[in-house]
């Protein structure tokens, strides 16, 4: 009901608003009671915009729930993220531009290193170089054939991510993750959750012994782990809803096909944070809603790395007033979920937000933190009321009833 009232009262004007989102914000202390890598960054201009906007804390799916990259970012756009759940290996085939199917099944896939004793020990490959992530997906697509006669297709993503897409008649998701989430333990299996999904299993399966026939060799990567399966969907874009003309500026595949999936214009490939904020300037003047993702957060956040994870967000504190000089009329600075580097992982906390607009109502947020923002204007919001929150601050919702 709520998506339907939004857009019944969007109103049309030039007001920009820009979503600068820091994957994996959110952290906790080192020690108990010490500052999260938030706090302990060196942020004067995050903390001058919270002194002079409004700050909260936002719940990506809900209280002690862990969200996934995907289902946060639709939250963060307003898209209900128990409604609109889709597999991340969707969201990696739009990113990658994939030419896709109605009928194809979209797996997320991850390069991993397995022992002798088939059990993993490292569920990212060493985060291997693109570069050799290519080579071993041009091998598997070489070497791989499904005695079904579907078609089996390896894409690579970045680093040790990678797509798997399969084509043909009757695919189902209804598939069991072959992730086990944890080293130390082997690779599950990817059994049918229902009747319908036993072909699609039984060639997955299938599947999986011929990656690691073909990978044996291998020093890391020498066996593939398959999650978020996926068929095509199609969703109300921001065109439609929010009645904006959104322009998103992101480096890995799955943030790209999230906005491609939600009718976002995609930028050229970026690299570097620097290379995405020259991106927003240039397009500054063409587009009325900017999505500008930061990987490296929660990849330095996965990794265990807090003092790195405290780096990437200093770096973007000191390139921030290059984003506020285009002088946006809203500016939103918050993350899709928490990566604590103590937990090298997601997890369910709430992520600070930032809000910085005119119409902001000044709050007790001296600076932009955890704790700070626990006394925030804002609250403890569901992230996907954001969305709303920055139309209204941009004039963009007109008044409901009489």
């Amino acid at each position: 009901m709520e998506k339907e009232i939004i857009s019944q009262l969007i109103v049309k004007n030039d007001k920009k608003i820009i979503f600068l989102i820091m994957d994996g914000l959110g952290g906790l202390p080192q020690i108990p009671g010490g500052p999260t890598e938030l706090e302990a960054a060196q942020t004067p201009n995050m903390d001058r915009l919270a002194a002079a906007g409004t700050c909260g804390l936002l719940d990506p799916v809900g209280y002690g729930i862990t969200p996934g990259s995907g289902p946060a970012h639709f939250a963060l756009f307003g898209y209900d993220p128990v409604t609109f759940n889709v597999g991340r290996g969707l969201l990696g085939a739009a990113g990658l531009d994939f030419a896709m199917a109605e009928a194809d099944l979209y797996i997320r896939a991850n390069f991993a290193t397995m022992d002798k004793n088939g059990r993993i020990t490292d569920r990212r490959a060493g985060r291997i170089p693109t570069e050799k992530n290519q080579e071993l997906c041009a091998l598997l697509q070489k070497k791989v054939a499904l005695p079904s006669g579907r078609q089996a297709f390896f894409v690579t993503e970045k680093e040790h991510r990678a797509l798997v897409a399969l084509r043909g008649a009757n695919l189902c998701e209804e598939i069991a993750e072959t992730d086990p989430q944890k080293t130390g333990l082997p690779a599950l299996n990817p059994a049918a959750l229902s009747s319908r999904a036993e072909q699609t299993s039984a060639d997955i399966t299938d599947l999986i012994k011929q990656v690691n026939k073909t990978l044996a060799g291998e020093e890391k990567a020498n066996t593939l782990l398959l999650r978020g399966y996926a068929c095509y969907s199609r969703f109300p874009s921001f065109a439609e809803r929010y009645g904006l003309n959104p322009l998103a500026i992101a480096s890995y595949p799955m943030y790209r096909g999230i906005a491609h999936l939600l009718g976002m214009k995609v930028a050229t490939l970026t690299n570097t944070i620097e290379e995405e904020i020259a991106v927003l300037r240039d397009n500054f003047n063409a587009y009325n809603f900017f999505f500008v993702h930061i990987k490296y957060t929660d990849s330095r956040g996965e990794d265990g790395k807090f003092a790195e994870k405290v780096k990437v967000i200093e770096k973007v504190d000191a390139l921030l007033p290059e984003i506020y000089g285009l002088n946006p009329d809203v500016l939103i600075i918050t993350g899709d979920h928490s990566t604590p580097a103590v937990m090298a992982g997601h997890s369910w906390h709430p992520v600070p937000v930032l809000l910085a607009a005119k119409t902001c109502r000044p709050d007790l947020s001296a600076n932009f933190g955890e704790r700070a923002c626990i006394t925030g204007g804002l609250g403890r919001l569901p992230m996907k009321n954001l969305m709303a929150v920055a139309l209204a601050h941009a004039g963009k919702l007109q008044k409901f009833g009489a």
